[in-house]
């Protein structure tokens, strides 16, 4: 089942593709080891198939839902009792 996400929101990879696909006009494969495993990124868009567009540190690719999952830092408010 596909993940949902919003453009915007950050991410987290999970575990590594068997390659890369940039997320560029003519998309290129580039090998898994570009990005390291738990390295954070932002949604940029939507693509068809259940494909991302994530600008991570050394560049924008186009990730599967399968290998990503939110990253949701909840600061704890001091004012606001749980």
């Amino acid at each position: 089942m596909s993940k949902e996400f919003t453009v915007g929101e950050t991410v987290r990879l999970v575990s590594l593709p068997p390659y890369l696909k940039t997320a560029d006009p003519m998309p290129m494969l580039r090998p898994p080891d570009i990005i390291n495993l738990g390295e954070e990124g932002i949604i940029l868009d939507r693509r068809p198939g259940g494909y991302w567009s994530v600008k991570f540190a050394r560049g924008a690719f186009l990730i599967d839902s399968q290998y990503l999952e939110a990253v949701n830092p909840k600061i704890p408010d001091p004012l606001v009792e749980e």
